[in-house]
């Protein structure tokens, strides 16, 4: 490892040579009391900017072991130091001059959620902290007194204001761990006591706009029925009270505009943390949760949705589906058999983005046309199975069909903005009337052993070192995943993200417009690395679609990063849940 000061040295030599000059700056710098790597040096300045880490051993950064002994402090806090970051960067992005993007700083922009990112890591034995650099120069030459400026003045600032527990606000810092203690309680109190989810009284649901995600100024704070409202004593926050949720199912209705989409849209976002100030810090949703809706034209893959769709005209076997172009109901009974797969226990689901034909027929509809004559068994049909045979809730916002009243557990109707409990009122009023068919024989939990990866796939790349070590070969039976030796690590596939809703690999596109629970462009940039991992094994290598997700997420949760990138793990990657990698998976087309 060099010096800071060779670093420098090696800066005067390179003055106002050629860009490409630069490349020779790659490699490790040890400074006072950090260690600077140049990962990647881009190769003009209008290119995308040079990659850069520090790493800070803990003994030196001076946090407390508390704050990273458990996961999710880990991930608050690394969530912390990201944005205090982010936040000395913008006091110096661009004071450096130069064309194009010389001057720049960047690291991760964080949202409203906490996601674990490739931009700021906590091991056992030290903080990592992985940016971008937009190297200067004027024109194409360099301008290394620019960049000497950079790394020896303007670094060393946000390094120390950000990485050193002695320079930190400790009472901000600590709020956002015991934030995140808060949440991680409730999330066990939810699995311990039966509930799906869980809304805390004044909590804030509306959003500022379609393209922001702060809260609405001004909105209606949440309110429980009283009849759901429970008290619960956190570690930190003290007793809070709040909407409980049951398992079971859980129908939501009321007038347009009144609030039964936020509702919902809150719910699927609660599988995360948020931060503080958010107003839905205590929305907690069952973590495994997953939102469905109709899409159409949406690719599906040896999915049995016979549970739902059996004895087409055309003798199709829908117990192992496949299709390039699915129909609204099609791609919905899909999403249900595939979130199932996902180990899902709750599914959220919006009728106004529901395939109609999927979610329910009336009874005039049946006599008009009968049923041996529909190869549709619809969800209001299934709904019941779903949970007392296969453990799945379900939270449905529904406007249009009296018959899901039926089936409800629970009944609340949204009223300028505010729950009311009407279940009692409801199961009434369904004692009045002729009750519909709400359930359907042949209920059965498909086998989803028999849905194979994408053996075969005729694409180039290697794999990289996450491949499974022999140790673990066992778990997968006589094939277990490795990377093919006919390949090598300079003919990687390549990879190119959208943002938040798709990417490509070779040219290949995967459309996640509507995996509506992708809270950040990161995850769907994650998403490509991982599912690029595992087309770069050698084919066979999995024996399913459920393999191959477990252990892409085995290999991210034991060894990070690493295993899906190149020669070095970049800024800009953060943590899918497994649901969306089976998303991801489910709709790849290759």
């Amino acid at each position: 490892m060099k010096s800071s000061s060779e670093l420098r040295t090696l800066l005067r030599s390179i003055d106002h040579k050629g860009y490409p000059a630069y490349k020779s700056l790659a490699g490790s710098y040890q400074f006072d009391r950090y260690v600077l790597t140049i990962d990647h040096v881009q190769g003009d300045p209008f290119a995308s900017p040079s990659s850069l880490h520090i790493e800070v051993l803990n003994r030196d950064a001076g946090f407390p072991d508390t704050y990273y002994d458990r996961e999710c402090v880990r991930i608050a806090l690394q969530d912390y130091l990201t944005r205090q970051m982010e936040r000395q960067f913008s006091a110096y992005n661009f004071k450096a001059k130069g064309s194009g993007k010389s001057g720049l700083l960047a690291i991760s922009r964080c949202g409203q959620e906490i996601l674990e990112r490739s931009a700021c890591q906590i091991t056992a034995q030290k903080l990592i902290m992985r940016f971008h650099v937009g190297f200067p120069a004027f024109g194409r030459t360099i301008n290394a007194m620019e960049l000497d400026k950079i790394l020896f003045d303007f670094l060393p600032k946000c390094v120390e204001k950000s990485c050193f527990f002695s320079l930190q606000d400790q009472q901000k810092l600590k709020a956002a761990i015991d934030l995140a203690e808060d949440q991680e309680f409730l999330r066990d109190y939810l699995k311990e006591n039966g509930l799906a989810a869980f809304v805390a009284n004044g909590s804030v649901l509306p959003r500022k706009s379609g393209v922001s995600n702060l809260p609405m100024a001004g909105s209606v704070p949440f309110s429980s029925p009283a009849s759901m409202e429970i008290t619960i004593k956190l570690p930190h926050a003290g007793e809070i009270r709040g909407m409980a949720v049951r398992q079971g199912i859980t129908l939501i209705v009321g007038g347009g505009y009144h609030g039964k989409s936020t509702l919902l849209e809150a719910l699927q976002m609660g599988v995360y943390n948020h931060i503080a100030g958010d107003g839905r810090e205590y929305v907690i949703t069952d973590d495994t949760a997953v939102k469905l809706r109709a899409e159409d034209g949406r690719s599906i893959r040896q999915a049995d949705i016979s549970m739902f769709i059996s004895d087409l005209p055309n003798k199709k076997d829908t117990s192992c589906f496949s299709t390039e172009d699915a129909s609204g109901s099609t791609s919905q009974a899909a999403g249900v058999i595939e979130g199932m797969e996902a180990g899902t226990r709750l599914f959220l689901i919006d009728e106004d983005t529901s395939a109609t034909n999927f979610m329910v027929r009336d009874e005039f509809m049946q006599q008009v046309v009968s049923r041996n004559k529909e190869p549709i068994t619809p969800f209001l049909e299934r709904a019941r199975d779903l949970y007392e045979k296969a453990g799945i809730s379900t939270i449905l916002v529904a406007g249009s069909s009296g018959a899901f009243f039926y089936i409800a557990d629970t009944v609340l109707q949204m009223d300028c903005y505010r729950p009311v409990d009407i279940t009692d009122h409801v199961k009434q009023l369904c004692g009045e009337h002729t009750s519909p068919r709400i359930q359907s024989p042949g209920f059965a939990v498909p086998d989803f052993a028999k849905r194979s990866f994408l053996s075969g796939y005729a694409g180039k790349g290697v794999a990289q070192s996450g491949s499974m070590e022999s140790g673990q070969a066992g778990k997968y039976g006589n094939n277990p995943p490795r990377r093919d030796p006919r390949n090598n690590a300079n003919d990687r596939k390549k990879v190119k993200t959208f943002g938040i809703d798709s990417f490509s690999i070779d040219r290949e596109t995967v459309d996640l417009r509507y995996v509506e629970q992708l809270a950040d462009s990161e995850q769907t940039a994650a998403l490509a690395y991982m599912l690029r991992c595992a087309l770069e094994q050698r084919p066979g290598s999995f024996r399913s679609v459920g393999q191959a997700a477990r252990w892409l997420y085995q290999n991210l949760n034991q060894k990070g990063w690493e295993p899906f990138c190149s020669s070095f793990v970049p800024c800009g990657l953060a943590k899918p849940r497994i649901q969306e990698l089976y998303a991801c998976i489910n709709r790849f087309r290759g």
